[in-house]
């Protein structure tokens, strides 16, 4: 069975008999399924029964309902409701805006509104930099999808991407102070979300468009590069490269080798796996094969896509021809952001020693943790119940910050390669270890460290 996780969390209100006994009874029932016991609370206690509160950790919602059913076999023991808790999280939605002036008198209103917001009106129409120094503009982020690659849900649609996007914004706010509003577009028409960007961008500081599908999410960016004057940022790319690499500069740290050394291999050529081949060249590393889902793109193939032909022109410098199986055979580093379960034990088996293995398909892993340290010196993934999780909330909020407090107007590889190396030391020498070479993203020292390399490298605008 998977391992229980905060995502399938429930809490049962269960009426059960007074006696000695009967926390610890439905404790053990839940712990028996399989499930991990989080909470448990009396919230009513009569003369001959009591109402329990029992949050548990589930692997999913056929397990949920297996304890309800474990539960109720107890002698006297009723299950009265059981509550989803991430459901209930979201209920009514994660995000709000909320006044940072006051409005309590008539002199404040005529501040804040008519007539006195004519004067800030005609300053701004006269100088549109003012927008900046007295609106939203200069800490405020739209979170742009049209909800084609959400998670690993796929095209899910505007709506559905809805959650994820709130929980962006939610965590932009969070670690770094920046203002974010999902927009959720209603079209998959490239040129129709581009006009539309570009059309609300005057409002925003800043533009982070997420879970655009490839490769339209390229040719996204880099018109909307081209024709704004605000940064765009495509989280998918550049926020999961930023953090790989950091993970990779500790990883290499520990084991002894160097980057320009190490071979690569980085299954996943979508948004992800190309922004961190990219990155990793950007940073010294001279022996990286990418692979597709039908093979590893070979030295000077052509290919309709530019993105996958920039990979065919700048990867694979060995010539190698083959599959990912083959490929990871004699290598030093796998990076995956692909599939489930596309090596074996015998795969990982091959690979030089002291390996490093990033495992980062959700929610099941390229090869499964347990397996790849058997062989592998470090092994990271992108879940959070396991060691070293890459985490993208490491890099943007703080990217963003120093981006926002620069006033840049562009993105910069230069930045990408100092917020990698920011997070990367984070970590001393002394807490570095296999277990962990990334920090946590509750670390309060990460956004801070990021936005002070970027506003340093960042170029203002004008």
């Amino acid at each position: 069975m998977a391992a229980p996780s905060p995502g399938y969390s429930i809490t049962l209100q269960v009426e059960t008999p007074v006696s000695f006994t009967a926390t610890t009874d439905l404790a053990a029932a839940v712990a028996a399924t399989g499930a991990a016991v989080t909470a448990l609370d009396v919230v009513e206690s009569h003369h001959s029964s009591m109402i329990v509160a029992v949050s548990c950790d589930t692997v999913d919602v056929d397990h949920a309902e297996t304890v309800r059913t474990a539960v109720e076999a107890l002698e006297g023991v009723t299950v009265h409701e059981i509550t989803d808790r991430t459901f209930q999280l979201h209920q009514g939605g994660k995000i709000e805006t909320t006044l940072r002036v006051p409005l309590r008198t008539r002199n404040d209103l005529s501040r804040a509104y008519t007539p006195g917001v004519a004067r800030v009106c005609k300053a701004i129409a006269e100088d549109k930099e003012l927008a900046r120094q007295f609106t939203i503009k200069k800490n405020t982020v739209a979170v742009v999808t049209d909800g084609t690659a959400v998670l690993g849900l796929g095209d899910i649609g505007p709506e559905a991407a809805m959650p994820v996007m709130e929980g962006k914004a939610a965590l932009f706010k969070q670690f770094a102070g920046v203002d974010a509003w999902p927009v959720a577009l209603d079209t998959k028409n490239t040129e129709e979300i581009i006009s539309i960007v570009k059309a609300i961008a005057p409002a925003y500081g800043g533009i982070n468009l997420e879970d655009i599908s490839a490769p339209r999410c390229f040719e996204i960016e880099a018109r909307l590069r081209e024709e704004l004057d605000i940064p765009v940022f495509h989280d998918d790319q550049h926020g999961t490269a930023i953090v790989v690499q950091a993970a990779l500069t500790n990883a290499l740290k520990l084991t002894g080798k160097k980057i320009e050394d190490v071979k690569i291999v980085v299954a996943g050529v979508g948004a992800a796996g190309t922004a961190i081949i990219k990155l990793l060249k950007a940073s010294g590393a001279r022996h990286i094969v990418a692979a597709g889902r039908v093979g590893i793109i070979e030295r000077g193939s052509q290919h309709a896509d530019s993105n996958r032909q920039w990979l065919a022109d700048h990867t694979n410098e060995e010539g190698f021809s083959g599959s990912l199986k083959e490929a990871v055979s004699g290598r030093d580093v796998f990076i995956g952001v692909s599939a489930p379960n596309l090596l074996d034990e015998a795969d990982v088996a091959t690979m030089n020693e002291g390996s490093v293995i990033f495992a980062m398909s959700n929610p099941d892993p390229e090869v499964h943790p347990e397996i790849a340290s058997k062989y592998a010196a470090i092994v990271a993934t992108g879940r959070s119940d396991f060691p070293n999780q890459i985490n993208n909330v490491l890099a943007f909020p703080g990217f963003f910050r120093g981006l926002l407090d620069a006033g840049a107007a562009d993105i910069t590889d230069e930045m990408l390669v100092v917020a990698a190396r920011a997070i990367a030391e984070t970590i001393t020498d002394e807490e570095l270890n296999p277990s962990f070479i990334i920090p946590s993203v509750f670390d309060p020292e990460v956004s801070v460290r990021v936005a002070e390399a970027v506003a340093q490298v960042a170029t203002p605008r004008g």
